[in-house]
């Protein structure tokens, strides 16, 4: 199904500040939905006189008309002189009539979309809100449905009016984000309550408000319950107030809830304001263990890797005092081995996520390699292209302390006592991550690969750990070139 931005684009009568004017107001559909208890649909003209649909909500407490989505598609001539009517004449249209949709008696409203303040601006409309209300289910109304209602329409005449959705209005993740089912609560222009729904009213009798809510200071209610001494976030009396677009929670009792102010207008002016509020007690909470945990494991890995780099100078210092040339190879080998292995700890102790940025990590491991360029009689330059991408923790050690070997036997073995280059080059694509290793060096002895330590680990890794597959190429005297392949499906299983 197409994006909205990708049908506004494909008319090609709209500018980017309207595509995130639409955006907006399709972030806040379900909310108008739940509102007014009906289907709500957004629509921009097209070049040839039409309309079509690029947004479409469906009401959480009430039967939806459209049992299938019908974004992308035209308006249908029943609602056609509607939308033509509100577009045209940048005021709402109501239907005479009720109009008949599938058999189902529907009423349909037709809200005209400025951007900005419509005496400011002096822009044309750039689309369409309907409203599509279900007849058959109509029943008497309770006063939470005819208080919703009210908003509703107050909502639908600031959207004519260009007064929302409000760009002071931050963006916000959608999770724990609370709607008007959650707790509704419509405070005057004096921060005074008019009306609770009972899960509202719930909300703020867990915090210790036993009271009726009705009558009362928001501001007031919300000042009593926060502890004495409890910091509290700066923007809670703009909120409670309703003088500002924007969300805080408030915690008292060990229950957190969250609050989010629509400012009310009526051109321009501000007559009071809706505060959606909902619980996230149990989300807080799982959050916070979420942070504790992820601390908790950054704290291990940065242990972890102290304590490899404590191994490694263990190593060094050994390789140092130790007489025999083949020990020292040996032992040095091993410290670079681990170092390596320090190196993706490290990088996991500094992020967030058990994601490593391999790029980072590789950069950091040919670095450990430059100790064996800088070997007697040896003059080797490295040189890394391509991309290796975000792979998970688990395989970037396997691939780090693998990529090492090669690295440095192609030092060692291809370039030992000559100059040289050794170029690793990285590709990815959706399903495989292919590394290519060449070094300009003497080749392969006989065109046969060794069958040392260091072969039998990278055979280890890259096969039996990544479930890859590795190949040498080369003959003695024409350089060596490692290619291994990696399944990234595999990898993420």
């Amino acid at each position: 199904m197409s994006t909205l931005s990708d049908l506004v684009h494909a008319q090609g009568l709209l500018n980017d500040e309207d595509v995130e004017w639409l955006h907006r107001l399709a972030g806040d559909g379900q909310l108008l939905a739940d509102l007014a208890s009906a289907d709500i649909v957004i629509w921009i003209a097209t070049e040839d006189g039409s309309f079509v649909a690029v947004a479409h909500t469906r009401p959480s407490g009430a039967a939806t008309l459209f049992y299938r989505d019908i974004v992308g598609e035209r308006v249908r001539p029943q609602w056609k002189t509607q939308v033509q009517g509100a577009f045209d004449s940048g005021e709402i249209v109501d239907s005479s009539s009720p109009d008949w949709f599938e058999e189902t008696p529907t009423r349909v409203r037709a809200v005209p979309i400025f951007r900005a303040r419509r005496s400011d601006s002096g822009k044309p409309v750039i689309g369409v809100v309907t409203r599509h209300t279900n007849l058959g289910e109509a029943r008497t109304p309770s006063r939470q449905q005819i208080t919703f209602d009210e908003c509703a329409n107050d909502l639908f005449h600031m959207i004519a009016g260009g007064d929302f959705p409000d760009l002071a209005a931050p963006t916000s993740p959608r999770r724990g984000a609370p709607r008007a089912s959650d707790g509704l609560i419509r405070i005057d222009v004096d921060g005074i309550t008019t009306f609770a729904s009972p899960n509202a009213l719930s909300a703020f009798n867990r915090m210790g408000f036993d009271d009726e809510l009705e009558g009362e200071s928001l501001a007031e209610v919300t000042t009593r319950l926060v502890p004495p001494g409890r910091e509290v976030d700066e923007s809670l009396p703009v909120v409670v107030t309703g003088r500002a677009p924007w969300r805080t929670d408030i915690e008292a009792r060990g229950v957190t809830v969250s609050l989010r102010a629509i400012p009310l207008k009526d051109h321009g002016s501000r007559i009071g304001a809706i505060i959606l509020c909902r619980d996230v007690s149990e989300l807080r909470h799982q959050e916070q263990e979420l942070i504790t945990k992820d601390a908790t494991i950054r704290e291990i890995h940065h242990r972890v890797k102290n304590n490899l780099q404590t191994v490694a100078s263990l190593l060094r210092i050994q390789a140092r005092r130790t007489h025999s040339d083949e020990a020292r190879d040996a032992l040095t080998q091993a410290m670079r081995r681990v170092d390596a292995i320090a190196v993706v700890h490290d990088t996991l102790a500094q992020g967030l996520t058990q994601k490593v940025d391999f790029d980072e990590v590789f950069h950091r491991v040919l670095k450990l390699v430059a100790e064996v360029a800088a070997a007697p009689n040896t003059r080797a330059r490295t040189q890394s292209t391509g991309h290796f991408g975000v792979l998970p923790s688990e395989y970037a050690t396997p691939l780090a302390l693998a990529l090492t070997e090669v690295v440095t036997n192609a030092v060692e073995h291809g370039l030992a006592g000559k100059e040289g280059t050794v170029t690793i080059d990285a590709t990815r694509t959706d399903e495989n991550l292919h590394v290519s290793v060449r070094d300009s060096g003497h080749g392969l002895p006989e065109g046969r690969v060794g069958q040392g330590l260091g072969t039998q680990i990278i055979r280890t890794l890259i096969q039996g750990e990544l479930g890859g597959s590795i190949a040498w190429h080369g003959s003695e005297g024409e350089g060596t070139e490692v290619s291994i392949d990696i399944p990234l499906r595999w990898l993420t299983k």
